[in-house]
């Protein structure tokens, strides 16, 4: 394309915020929706196969959530850093950073594999997997041998949303959901597979869609943001720019993942690797729900960063608050629908005989989860705005807040030391949830305000 021209994306991303977020919103709701889907599928593909099998995955979700936030705290890093510089004209920034964000994580996956894969069996032992272990095992070296794929293509996606191309990254993280689901069960069950099959799905999908993204960014070159040799790497700026949202970023997801492990162990302490599996499947279900919440919030990181890099910071206020009551929309939508189906919901889950006395602890869990879902937006729009802003420290303090200071604490004092068991580990992270996103808006709407004196 014409180096000087501008794509559709970039010129939604520079102007109305409310527009921008909402175009900008609905392709990656639809996308990961679909990805979400994926996941709530192949639990119950895998729940099939008894709950040791559910449990497994239980045990690799907080290993796997490292990957995961690894591939999106850079993203995030790489989103930020990138829509700023277009957000100030500056083109070939954007296409430094961008180059440097996938060096970047190419060596960081290498790295990242080689340790998962070597640490393994005594890490899920640690995490109390038990008699599951050797099935987690098997389940999570596929994962982890695929590690580079599934932080690259986050990146990717990253890129393509700096630049306000969610139509693209819809297309292809859509393509690779439905290529997991159609894969899975004949993988698990008609090539007798099992577990293993699940893993290998995951990575057959990857592998397709990172060939379309090798395609459209060196091939098609139809992007505004160009992956070019040419650039001058050695510019280090762009480097700790990423890492200043990237690794806080990485960080919160390992919080997440330090708390799915913690609760974890105190289920395994109050009830059994059963509260586990139930954790496991309403988990999904939950992680499924607020979709749209994080997609929403993906948007509000480059139009923030677009703002931001043009020093339009009497958007701020626009973006903040329209993105909040957006998701609290949305998300009251969905503790509805919670509400009234939590026992059909809990029924994909325990179809089979062995998973069948689960039912009404999933629906019990899942009811309580409907308070959880109205104060999401808060908090997670609060931390975007600090991620566009390259303010990743500010992001990574609202979520120690909410995961280890609010949730993990209010799980333990009513799980543990009060001893309402599982239910008290329940009510506890809806606490957290709800303090955290107290916190979070007023630290964020602070913020905005003496950016506001700059306007």
């Amino acid at each position: 394309m014409n180096p000087s021209e501008n794509t559709e994306g970039v010129n939604l991303l520079i102007g109305d915020p409310k527009a921008a977020i909402l175009k900008l919103s609905i392709p990656m709701i639809i996308a990961m929706l679909l990805m979400s889907t994926y996941n709530l599928v192949n639990a119950i593909w895998v729940a099939g196969l008894g709950s040791d099998a559910l449990a497994a995955v239980g045990f690799i979700t907080p290993l796997f959530m490292v990957l995961i936030g690894l591939g999106s705290g850079l993203g995030a890093g790489a989103t930020s850093v990138i829509s700023r510089k277009i957000g100030a004209g500056d083109r070939e920034g954007a296409n430094t950073a961008a180059v440097q964000a996938i060096l970047m994580t190419i060596a960081i996956s290498i790295l990242i594999s080689i340790l998962l894969i070597a640490a393994s069996r005594p890490l899920l032992l640690l995490f109390g997997a038990g008699n599951t272990v050797d099935l987690a095992v098997e389940y999570g070296n596929i994962i982890f041998g695929g590690t580079i794929l599934i932080l690259l293509t986050n990146v990717a996606y990253a890129i393509l949303r700096a630049e306000g191309d969610t139509k693209r990254t819809m297309y292809v993280m859509g393509a690779s959901s439905i290529l997991n689901i159609i894969l899975d069960p004949i993988l698990i069950y008609y090539l007798h597979m099992g577990i293993a099959g699940a893993a290998w799905g995951m990575i057959i999908s990857l592998v397709m869609v990172t060939l379309v993204l090798l395609y459209w960014f060196f091939i098609k070159k139809d992007t505004y943001v160009t992956l070019s040799t040419h650039v001058d790497i050695r510019r280090t700026r762009s480097i700790r720019d990423i890492l200043a949202v990237g690794l806080p970023a990485s960080c919160e997801f390992f919080l997440l993942s330090f708390l799915t492990i913690f609760i974890n162990e105190m289920l395994v302490m109050v009830a059994s690797t059963d509260a586990v599996a139930v954790y496991t499947a309403g988990w999904r279900v939950v992680m499924f729900a607020i979709i749209p919440l994080v997609a929403i919030s993906t948007s509000v990181i480059s139009v923030t960063g677009a703002a931001y890099g043009g020093r339009h910071y009497e958007k701020f206020p626009i973006i903040h608050n329209f993105s909040i009551m957006l998701g609290m929309g949305i998300a009251i939508l969905i503790s509805a629908i919670t509400w009234l189906f939590a026992s059909q919901i809990s029924f994909i889950f325990t179809y089979s005989a062995e998973g069948a006395h689960l039912a009404p602890a999933i629906a019990g869990f899942l009811g309580t989860m409907c308070i959880f879902y109205p104060f999401v937006p808060a908090g997670i729009m609060s931390s975007s705005i600090f991620q566009g802003t390259g303010r990743g420290v500010s992001s990574l303090i609202l979520n120690v807040m909410r995961n280890i200071i609010f949730m993990a604490s209010s799980a333990y004092i009513l799980g543990i030391l009060l001893g309402f068991g599982e239910h008290g580990i329940w009510y506890g992270i809806v606490i957290g949830d709800v303090l955290g996103g107290i916190v979070g808006y007023i630290w964020a709407r602070v913020y905005i305000r003496r950016l506001m004196k700059y306007a």
